[in-house]
């Protein structure tokens, strides 16, 4: 056991020195990161044309390799602190990041990685102070699993700042799995202590009083079976464009902008629904809020073949309370919600399962003997 002794000694020290250079180099990987989107963000906002747009987005910059950075960076160290806020910036980018493998098939790309930080956090970090920012990025994850992580901070962690933020992170999944009366309840509960306990951390930039409130909102008037407020803006010519012109239709209401990391596979799937109800009662609307110029050079590409409501200042997404790009609402003919969330199956399965049971009129029902002459 003696010779074990002088390693027992160095690891400490070997610890403290990876966690002096962790800060900043996850600082210089988040840093690159954001300026090379930044850089590309630009360029398309002086891309007007459709050439100039297919040859800007065919250079998006793809997160991926700089997760992989921050990965190989912080996987050593995930039971010191240091590792904590590097870890949160992971967790708010990977969830999003999908490998489609050679059959075809999709899977997420770091679901490893994910489970990983969450036993980590579990098994070293319950108590720690520097958790606030983890609590949220666990929330981006919408999984079980980190709603579990979520409420035992939520009920063990000694700082009653950090147990409201688990809290806030606690409602934001509950709101992805369902809207049954137990489940509303909890959601209730969870972000009245948010609002009690930190109603005046700032997360990103906004107050945890403000998310709260947004998600507060989001229950009364955004849940299943509500009437969605109705939209009213101007198309990309400028006409006038409104919800309530589309009774009797099943609206999917799309949120988007072009600078969303995955706006080429939302757009191919958004265009391929709009195909297979087209002729039926149904629309597809868009909400974008890209500049107006580059909306049209989207419809001039042929990127958009849906009408969209131009919301450059975000008046319209306010609205519905849009925190995070893109984002689907299915209406049925009378602006009631059945559902909203992420693009893909779910969504369209809703839409298809609604036109069905849109019934003919009477007299498309029932045409009749042709009326005799007289």
């Amino acid at each position: 056991m003696k010779l074990l002794s002088p390693l027992l000694a160095v690891i400490p020290l070997l610890l403290v020195a990876q966690a002096a250079t962790l800060s900043p180099e996850a600082q210089r990987i988040e840093k690159k990161w954001q300026t090379t989107w930044d850089l590309w963000s630009l360029e398309t906002r002086v891309a007007t044309t459709p050439e100039a747009l297919a040859k800007v987005w065919s250079t998006r910059p793809d997160i991926t390799p700089f997760a992989r950075q921050m990965w190989d960076l912080i996987s050593p160290a995930l039971n010191d602190e240091e590792s904590l806020e590097p870890a949160a910036w992971f967790l708010r980018v990977a969830p999003a990041l999908i490998t489609t493998q050679a059959d075809g098939s999709t899977s997420p790309t770091f679901a490893k990685e994910i489970d990983a930080i969450r036993k980590a956090v579990e098994s070293h970090h319950m108590k720690s102070l520097k958790l606030i920012p983890m609590c949220l990025a666990l929330a981006t994850t919408q999984d079980p699993r980190s709603l579990a992580v979520l409420e035992k901070i939520q009920s063990q962690h000694p700082d009653p700042k950090t147990q409201g933020v688990a809290a806030l992170g606690a409602a934001i999944i509950l709101k992805s799995l369902g809207d049954n009366p137990d489940l509303m309840r909890k959601r209730l509960t969870c972000l009245r202590m948010a609002i009690i306990q930190s109603s005046d951390v700032t997360v990103d930039g906004s107050t945890v009083a403000q998310l709260a409130e947004d998600e507060l909102y989001i229950i009364r008037y955004l849940s299943k079976d509500r009437v969605a407020p109705d939209l009213s803006g101007i198309d990309s010519a400028g006409r006038p464009l409104k919800l309530s012109d589309h009774q009797n239709k099943i609206i999917v209401l799309l949120f988007w902008r072009s600078t969303m990391q995955d706006a080429e596979r939302v757009l191919q799937i958004t265009t391929r629904m709009a195909q297979k109800f087209q002729g039926k009662p149904f629309i597809m609307i868009g909400v974008n809020s890209d500049p107006l110029e580059k909306l049209r050079a989207l419809e001039a590409a042929n990127q958009t073949t849906w009408p969209n409501l131009s919301d450059p200042s975000n008046t319209l997404a306010a609205q519905y309370r849009i925190g995070s790009w893109p984002l689907i609402y299915v209406l049925d003919g009378k602006r009631k919600i059945h559902y909203s969330g992420a693009q893909g199956s779910f969504a369209e399965l809703t839409a298809e399962a609604l036109i069905a049971e849109i019934k003919p009129s009477a007299r498309e029902e029932e045409p009749g003997p042709p009326k005799a002459n007289p």
